[in-house]
């Protein structure tokens, strides 16, 4: 077999060095073809992406993840106790919601009321290695895998390109869309704790084409209008170069490499030319462009979803996933490890929830919850909203390291909720209960890596499908189980 000599194999997406497409052409003196090299390739690589089956397979068209970085209080929010000892139960009061006997705090009145369409898993859990900070937890949740370099305060290193892909990012690759838009976008602000920017959120070792479309714009955490300044210049055709142009730039480039040789051609196919197309389609379609327009929507909706960043970003994720965009990701707009909005409440938990974090989700996650089901865009999107971990149950104790007020909770993994909605997820369900101080699960723990492969599951992808990582090494798309038992 003929080996072109080259530095260490590097895996591509699908798994194949490209050291092994150099091979082809000494493959051909034993009668195998580019095509049945492929073939092979494929067969020994089980189990394949879209094989599955079960409860909730391939009921999801698009996913939204609202990811609450920086940990929210479950017994603050979403798990009251109010019968717990002084120091647990939360100062906020119970109220009732549309799940029988099912309560939530005073402070979700409007999540409240669009829980008999939802699904609470109050039995997250995960023990953490190390210290549990925040970036290490969020790269699980994110990637399914934990990070390989944790400090003994759980700092990472910043993104590198041996990273494990976010979870967006092989959805774009095993699954992109039908119709020319963006596959995947992440707003509006980054996933960061400290100096830790963007760890878990990017296409890793798939390769930058695997991205997320970044919609960051201008402006500071406590800037709450800044999505009335979203710009999308880059998905603009220019008026000096007219669509006819650019087709026929794109002829000319398809007659190109229908005369390249067929190695240049495998070679190709795992690099440029597929996204340029992709490209040139969303130029040419505008359905990107038309999507972020949030002027189109009228002001009583804008309203009823909150005239701020986390109300207008959900507003759009709605507005993405009509057209077509398969991954929509609202990263909580203030740094992990933070104050004010911020759901790192370890001082000032009372006053910070009350005013400034908790009415901004309530409008936002429950209009968009219910809004996706008035278009009856429910039933083909999932939602999921949840943080990297709760707050200790104890008010006013150090679990991490760090220090607490008396009116603030430490990091918490042990027990915490999520909620998930949408794509033949069950409505009106509780899954799992906690124990009397929200400290523990009592039954059907669910690890987030658990929440991740259900996520697949939903969008028709196994989640046990093999990718090669930077090393060329086998790994499992994510090593968790679907939770079925939320599914219908």
């Amino acid at each position: 077999m003929l080996v072109i000599p080259g530095t260490q194999d590097k895996a591509t997406c699908d798994g194949m060095t490209r050291r092994e497409l150099l091979r082809v052409g000494g493959s051909a003196m034993l009668g195998l073809s580019l095509a049945d090299l492929l073939a092979l390739k494929a067969k020994a690589d089980p189990p394949r992406a879209t094989e599955g089956s079960g409860a909730g397979w391939n009921r999801a068209r698009s996913v939204i993840m609202i990811y609450l970085q920086g940990g929210p209080s479950h017994l603050d929010l979403l798990d009251p106790k109010p019968d717990a000892p002084e120091r647990v139960r939360s100062i906020f009061n119970p109220i009732n919601t549309r799940v029988a006997g099912t309560q939530v705090t005073e402070l979700l009145p409007r999540i409240a009321g669009v829980l008999d369409k939802a699904t609470l898993i109050r039995t997250m859990s995960y023990t953490p290695i190390g210290l549990f900070n925040h970036t290490a937890a969020i790269y699980q949740m994110m990637t399914g895998y934990q990070a390989d370099a944790v400090s003994p305060s759980g700092q990472l290193e910043p993104p590198t390109p041996r990273d494990y892909p976010h979870y967006g990012s092989q959805v774009s690759r095993l699954k992109p869309p039908t119709q020319p838009t963006l596959p995947f976008v992440m707003m509006p602000r980054p996933l960061q704790e400290s100096n830790v920017v963007n760890k878990g959120g990017t296409a890793g070792f798939l390769g930058r084409a695997y991205d997320p479309y970044y919609l960051f714009p201008p402006g500071d955490d406590m800037d709450l209008t800044k999505m009335n300044r979203v710009s999308v210049d880059d998905l603009q055709l220019r008026s000096e170069v007219p669509a006819s142009r650019l087709e026929r730039r794109g002829r000319l480039r398809e007659q190109i490499s229908a005369g390249m040789p067929e190695i240049e051609e495998a070679v190709a196919r795992y690099d440029l030319p597929q996204y340029y197309s992709q490209a040139l389609n969303l130029v040419l379609s505008g359905r990107a462009r038309n999507a972020f327009d949030l002027g189109q929507e009228p002001t009583s909706i804008r309203e009823r979803y909150g005239m701020n960043t986390f109300g207008q970003c959900c507003m759009l994720a709605r507005r993405l996933v009509e057209s077509g965009t398969r991954v929509v990701q609202i990263n909580w707009p203030k740094v992990a490890n933070s104050d004010n909005h911020s759901w790192d409440v370890h001082q000032g938990l009372p006053d910070r929830l009350r005013r400034q974090s908790a009415p901004m989700l309530d409008p936002g996650l429950s209009t968009l919850i219910a809004d996706l089901d008035d278009r009856g865009l429910l039933s083909e999107t999932l939602v999921v909203a949840l943080g990297e971990f709760g707050r200790s149950p104890i008010r006013g104790v150090s679990t991490s390291g760090n220090s607490n007020s008396a009116d603030g909770r430490d990091h918490w993994p042990y027990c915490y909720t999520a909620v998930v909605a949408g794509a033949g997820v069950k409505r009106g369900y509780v899954h799992g209960r906690s124990d009397a101080t929200a400290s523990a699960p009592l039954d059907n723990p669910v690890h987030p890596i658990d929440l991740l492969a259900t996520i697949y599951h939903s969008l028709g992808i196994n989640p046990a499908a093999i990718m090669y990582n930077h090393l060329n090494q086998p790994r499992e798309l994510v090593p968790g189980h679907v939770v079925g038992g939320i599914l219908q």
